[in-house]
């Protein structure tokens, strides 16, 4: 169980904005930051890096842009204790707006795209990697993405000096079985490449597809705090961190974080197992519908939804 090569990456801010639109105030995040350093958590995803001219700051938080003065606010003087990473969009970022590295208080950059935009992605990414930053690739929505596309794009990878590339269950979609054959699929085609797992909870199934991933060789996995996330959320950091036994990680700092701002916060923004997502998950769909009927008055008539849904499935 124990792997001293396996680092954990909390990626609470910029997934669990998806439910809020990134509105987390300073001393959320700061908490957050100072727990995930106390904890001895690897990573601290703090949220994108996008270009303004995208986006309104009167419709989304600030970790949304991850301007360097925000984040000091959070960091405060000096060096992050702990790695700091952003994810950027393809199409939602401009290539100046992204500093060199030794300018930035962040270390990682993630760059997220679907299969049709991998060259694009790994132009991005392998800019960032010039700039000095760790780089990944996090290929979404691969539960809808055939063979021989899946092919190419693990070929233009390899090809490529991205050294992080992710396997995503965007959709929370997927088994055992699926993990360990995607798995196997990457690491035959991305040789000498590590592959982080990123996994969604619309089944219940995060942690287990987590641990599926880290037992067929994965070396960064992600989680968030109580699995805040879009719709379902994310695998557990806390159970995650308690199944490592790592000695390096505390799980009491993460409890206290839990205790003291993401429970609070439960009661405001609503994430986690819900059977809309559930039906989205087993439909192998967006959850945005999902989130939608989270919304709606009809949230819990999951019937009418089921049906809806899967005759506009058996329509396509």
């Amino acid at each position: 169980m124990y792997r001293k090569e396996i680092k954990v990456m909390d990626c609470t801010i910029r997934d669990g904005g998806l439910m809020n639109k990134w509105q987390f105030d300073v001393p959320l995040v700061k908490g957050v930051y100072e727990g995930l350093v106390e904890a001895g958590v690897d990573y601290m995803e703090i949220g994108y890096l996008s270009s303004e001219k995208y986006f309104s700051r009167d419709e989304v938080g600030p970790w949304k842009f991850c301007a360097e003065e925000d984040l000091r606010k959070v960091v405060g003087d000096g060096e992050a204790k702990i790695k700091m990473s952003a994810m950027a969009d393809i199409g939602r970022i401009d290539l100046d707006a992204i500093p060199p590295c030794e300018d930035s208080l962040l270390d990682m950059i993630r760059v997220a795209c679907y299969v049709h935009q991998m060259d694009k992605a790994i132009f991005l990414a392998e800019h960032c990697l010039d700039k000095g930053y760790e780089v990944t690739i996090n290929l979404m929505a691969v539960s809808t993405v055939n063979v021989r596309d899946l092919n190419e794009a693990l070929n233009d990878v390899a090809n490529s000096r991205v050294p992080i590339f992710y396997l995503v269950d965007s959709f929370g979609s997927f088994y055992q079985e699926s993990i360990e054959f995607l798995m196997d699929t990457y690491q035959k085609a991305l040789p000498g490449k590590i592959i982080g797992f990123h996994g969604h909870n619309n089944m219940q199934l995060a942690m287990s597809n987590t641990i599926s991933a880290l037992m067929k060789g994965s070396e960064l996995l992600d989680a968030t705090l109580l699995g805040i996330g879009r719709g379902a959320g994310n695998c557990p950091i806390e159970i995650l961190v308690a199944f490592l036994k790592n000695p390096k990680l505390r799980l009491l700092p993460l409890l206290q974080i839990i205790q003291d701002h993401i429970l609070p916060l439960q009661r405001t923004i609503e994430w986690g197992y819900h059977i809309p997502y559930l039906i989205t998950g087993a439909l192998n769909q967006h959850p945005r519908s999902a989130i939608a009927r989270m919304a709606s008055e009809q949230k819990d008539d999951f019937v009418s939804f089921m049906k809806e849904l899967h005759d506009y499935e058996l329509l396509e």
